[in-house]
């Protein structure tokens, strides 16, 4: 054996080794994924109470951005060459998923509204259904980010502006901004601005109320800002100290975007109020909303319990979702050393503190005491594991448990509350943990009744249907994606087509008899038109290539959208193809340059095609994955576990292991062939299990089919996956032949412009 040959056998070795080595790893984080999705699922942690990213697998590429730009751990992962929804309670509505996705194939929207009886109905101006000109913004309509609250804020007054039809130059009105925590003026000065409506009466001076009154003030509207707290700032006032509460830059009406990516609350809180102070908006503070009730002549009367009313045209409810804090109702929650909020956890140091509840709420408020210098703290939860914190919270209860800064009693509850002890029910034994002070952080009640008198409906039958979903196991039509990429390319190509029928008297002559023709001097690759499109087609190869800038979101490179710029990828490919082609002349030589065109040739093929009918087989997969954990869902359904039914579960758990997960294409070969086997093995334990325990013939039945279905269904999610494996090689293909073009690219270019003479006359000796 040569040097060389032993050199490529080596080579080989080491690349299936490197691919033996990366596929156990896809399999292991594959496996590791689903096993979270199910405990997620058992826990009712699947699913956000609010926000959710929705994903329709009809139309995901499998590309994997929107789990590299998701900002949380574990919401989303890829199974099956697809993403798919892990642990959707940790989802806080930031859309990075939604923005990034170049098929527009992932939503982030509001949880399974069907049965949710407290999220408002809305039209899409954020206007209650049924009631004009009462709008809600904010927290309040189930969406929780400060920039989306801002965002909504913003669209009311420009809503309410179009609406109002305000004239050039607006009547004056006498405003007055309250000073931030200031006494509540007189109800005179207000009635004295009153006499005719407002344009509108924002309620609630959180982010969402303050960029209303901000795009209200900038447009010349008539209006009025109530708070109930003494000062402004809503939900986001009443954060511990030094929370980060902004973490995305956003557009701010009258002072621009908020370039910064990290907010303290104090730092936002300051923002807040000075743009108060210096557009004077009139914050009315400490007026307490009681009621919305319809006016005679039409529009709104705003009641304060203070016993004040505002007369408007429009109403902006911002009240945030929080409401009243909810109660333990418990003995001794009365006492003064029982709280709601922790505003400064260094007030608490050397201090025996009880945090209850196990939202990020309570555990952030259990870490900021733990901190504390000599500070004693104990976090308790009813239930067994913490599943709806977000993962660097849940990191961080770690690392305090296993410091001894924190103690975690779960699942536990209150059960009376003194003031040097409170007495808890930890697992069934009563407990009793000398303490100085509580801090409930169990969420709160939403004015839901205040809504609703208001004239909100909270009815799930006026929403509209939702999205139909798409089967996953079923193929899909290609989406608008791949028709805008198909329709650009046929242009691209007609244009083309009718350029070589313009000159088909050139291109048809043999390549020996065309330096005779006229037009060769024009269409040549080294003058011309001909050389105009060899530059052309190198230019739009560097040009195709920002698109993976983009996608790696490189400093410099994240404007605009990714589906946008995965278009410009496509289209710029596919006018690159047919303008080196044109400038090879239809006739692609044995050079390096000809090499290129061909691979570049390959990249249309495995890029432009191979991307989106590929797709169907990870489709296929994920439906029978999902077949799967219906099977799984069936027997939990049956019982918690023990006796007959946890037998079930536990037969049913090995066949799925042997069938879905071998480690190699020859274990599965395996496992394909020892599977009927195995069940028929798992069936004669299951009946005779059942049979001693006396169970009925019909459970047996379904015992016997449960363990059926699960078989088939692993069986079939992993040849699918064998299959899609095997299909994914057209990826690698369209990463080493692009990698192997541009080599040859340079090469060609670099010939081009050492030898190449552009000046010389054909046919005429230098």
């Amino acid at each position: 054996m040569t040097p060389t040959l032993f050199a490529l056998a080596v080579l080989v070795v080491a690349l299936a080794a490197a691919a033996w080595r990366a596929r156990r790893a896809e399999l292991g984080a594959m496996r590791r994924a689903i096993a979270d999705r199910e405990r997620a699922e058992r826990s009712g942690a699947g699913a956000a109470t609010l926000q959710y990213p929705a994903i329709d697998l009809s139309r995901c590429l499998g590309c994997a951005t929107c789990v590299a730009v998701c900002p949380e751990d574990g919401v989303l992962a890829m199974v099956h060459g697809q993403a798919a929804v892990v642990n959707g309670s940790r989802c806080m509505g930031i859309a990075a998923c939604e923005r990034e996705c170049p098929a527009g194939a992932i939503e982030v929207t509001l949880g399974d509204l069907e049965n949710r009886a407290d999220v408002p109905v809305l039209t899409d101006a954020l206007e209650a259904a049924g009631r004009p000109g009462l709008f809600l913004a904010g927290e309040v309509t189930a969406h929780a980010l400060i920039r989306t609250a801002i965002d909504h804020g913003t669209r009311v007054a420009r809503a309410v502006a179009q609406r109002v039809r305000l004239d050039r130059t607006p009547a004056p009105v006498a405003r007055r901004a309250l000073a931030v925590g200031a006494a509540v003026a007189a109800p005179s000065a207000v009635h004295a601005t009153a006499v005719v409506p407002f344009d509108l009466v924002i309620v609630g001076a959180g982010p969402a109320g303050l960029a209303c009154a901000l795009e209200a003030t900038r447009l010349g509207l008539r209006f009025v800002v109530l708070e109930q707290e003494p000062g402004l700032g809503g939900a986001v006032a009443r954060y511990p100290r030094g929370k980060l509460v902004l973490t995305q830059p956003v557009e701010l009406p009258l002072h621009g975007r908020l370039r910064r990516t990290t907010w303290s609350k104090e730092e936002l809180i300051a923002l807040w109020t000075g743009l108060a102070e210096r557009h004077a908006l009139p914050i009315e503070c400490g007026e307490s909303l009681i009621a919305v009730d319809p006016a005679p002549g039409g529009g709104f009367v705003v009641r304060t319990a203070a016993g004040r009313a505002f007369p408007a045209s429009h109403v902006c409810l911002a009240l945030g979702r929080r409401g009243t804090p909810r109660r333990l109702g418990v003995p001794g929650e009365e006492l003064p050393n029982v709280t709601y909020a922790l505003l400064d956890a260094r007030d608490h140091a050397g201090r025996r503190a009880l945090v209850v509840g196990g939202g990020d709420s309570a555990v952030e408020t259990a870490l900021a005491l733990a901190g504390q210098a000599g500070a004693t703290v104990t976090l308790s939860y009813r239930s067994e594991h913490f599943h709806r914190i977000r993962a660097r919270n849940e990191q961080g209860l770690r690392e305090a448990v296993a410091a001894g800064r924190l103690c975690v009693l779960a699942p536990s509850r209150v059960v009376a509350i003194a003031p040097d002890h409170v007495e808890l029910d930890v697992g069934g034994a009563l407990r009793r943990l000398p303490n100085d002070e509580v801090v409930v952080q169990a969420g709160g009640v939403a004015p839901l009744k205040l809504l609703q008198e208001a004239g909100v409906s909270f009815d799930p039958a006026l929403r509209p249907p939702p999205r139909a979903k798409t089967d996953p196991a079923e193929p899909a039509t290609p989406g608008r994606e791949l028709r805008r990429a198909l329709t650009a390319a046929l242009m691209i190509a007609a244009a083309a087509l009718a350029f070589v029928a313009w000159h088909a008297d050139y291109y048809a002559l043999p390549m020996a008899a065309r330096p005779e023709h006229p037009a060769h001097r024009d269409l040549r690759p080294g003058r011309g038109t001909g050389l105009g499109l060899g530059i052309a087609a190198a230019t739009l190869v560097l040009l195709n290539l920002l698109y993976l800038l983009r996608r790696a979101r490189v400093r410099g490179f994240r404007f605009g959208s990714l589906r946008a710029w995965m278009t410009s990828h496509v289209a710029t490919g596919t006018l690159a193809f047919v303008t080196a082609l044109l400038h090879g002349a239809l006739a692609p030589r044995d050079t390096p340059g000809g090499h290129a065109f061909w691979g570049l040739c390959v990249l249309m093929v495995t890029g432009a095609i191979g991307r989106w009918f590929y797709a169907f087989v990870p489709r296929a997969a994920n439906g029978r994955e999902l077949e799967l954990a219906e099977v799984r869902r069936r027997i939990r359904a049956r019982a918690d576990g023990g006796g007959f039914a946890g037998r079930v579960r536990q037969e049913v758990t090995d066949l799925v292991e042997r069938s879905q997960w071998p480690g190699s294409f020859g274990g599965r070969i395996a496992g394909l062939l020892g599977t009927r086997r195995a069940l028929a093995r798992a069936v004669r334990r299951l009946e005779s299990d059942g049979r001693a325990q006396g169970v009925s013939a019909a459970e047996l039945r379904e015992a016997r089919q449960l363990a059926r279905d699960a078989s088939r269904a692993a069986l079939q999610v992993a040849h699918f996956e064998d299959l899609r494996a095997i299909l994914a090689s057209w990826r690698w293909l369209h990463r080493w032949v692009a990698a192997w073009m541009l080599v040859l690219l340079a090469v060609h270019l670099t010939h081009a412009l050492v030898f190449a003479d552009y000046f010389a006359t054909p046919g005429v000796a230098r």
